[in-house]
């Protein structure tokens, strides 16, 4: 490959980092938040919604305790919450897509349920879930999210499985007498990369909205007082005093949300495109996998 070949791919990927880079920047800061502040989140260090200083960077909350420190406390569990909703909805929704793709049956009954549930609002679910079930927490936002997320992303799955269960390489193992959990776990989903790394991010997203929605809203979420939501939602009465108390949590979800959003974007964008979906077949002369296939691309 020369040069003026590699250097596109190479643009491609810098582009892709530094479209993720706010995303990731928030994360780790969130992440080593406790340590890197200077005092606890919950102490009054000044008058409500005072202005920034030299002691507080970005001044006080409707309690005087400084915002930065309540930002530094409040963006772990939501972030680490978000991300557990995205693990759980992308690899139930995988699964079944890949069982769909080779069930028809199966994959009529997830286009139904998907779209019943899109016509219900997610917020009208963690409405009915967590007041219904105050105990929940955050078992309750998972359960929300699974049934409210999984549908539509399965729906996803499917389609993209389609082309690879009618491939030949998959007919050959179903000839064979291949399970079904061999079909989906080493046939079907191994080809599935792309799609699962864009839906992963996607949830993502997804999980950061609903977890927020619910902070806001003031359910039962455990997620303790000083996360970013619960920051916007107390301090908003006070902003033309002190903006900052509510643009930084704002900002620190927007930053995290539209980063990730747009970063899965490009990578939608630039995958490469190397099967064709049908009844084709997907990989090599036979029924070899296209895993095979792209591994010798790689090693040529």
């Amino acid at each position: 490959m020369t040069g003026a070949q590699r250097n596109p791919v190479g643009r491609s990927r810098v582009k892709r980092f530094l479209t993720v880079l706010p995303a990731l920047v928030v994360v780790i800061a969130a992440a080593l938040g406790p340590s890197l502040a200077t005092r606890s989140a919950e102490a009054a260090v000044g008058i409500p919604f005072g202005r920034p200083g030299a002691d507080t960077l970005l001044g006080t909350d409707r309690l005087g305790r400084d915002v930065l420190a309540q930002l530094l406390y409040g963006g772990w569990g939501l972030l680490l919450l978000a991300g557990v909703i995205a693990v759980a909805v992308t690899g139930l929704s995988c699964v079944l897509g890949a069982v769909a793709a080779l069930r028809p049956r199966v994959g009529a009954l997830i286009e139904g349920v998907a779209d019943f549930a899109i016509l219900l609002p997610a917020v009208l679910g963690i409405l009915l879930v967590l007041t219904a079930w105050p105990d929940a927490g955050v078992y309750g936002l998972v359960v929300v999210a699974l049934l409210f997320g999984t549908p539509y992303c399965a729906r996803v799955f499917a389609a993209a499985a389609a082309g690879v269960a009618a491939s030949g390489y998959v007919e050959a193992a179903q000839a064979s007498g291949e399970t079904l959990p061999h079909l989906v776990f080493r046939e079907v989903i191994p080809n599935l990369r792309e799609v699962l790394a864009a839906q992963l991010g996607l949830r993502f997203v997804e999980g950061v909205y609903v977890v927020s929605t619910a902070s806001f809203l003031q359910l039962p979420t455990t997620l303790g007082a000083s996360n970013w939501a619960v920051m916007v939602r107390e301090n908003s009465s006070g902003m033309l005093l002190n903006p900052w108390s509510v643009l930084a949590p704002s900002l620190a979800i927007a930053v995290v949300a539209v980063s990730v959003n747009l970063a899965v974007t490009s990578f939608d964008q630039h995958r490469p495109r190397r099967w064709a979906r049908g009844s084709e077949s997907l990989g090599p002369a036979g029924a070899e996998s296209p895993v095979a296939g792209n591994a010798l691309e790689e090693r040529g």
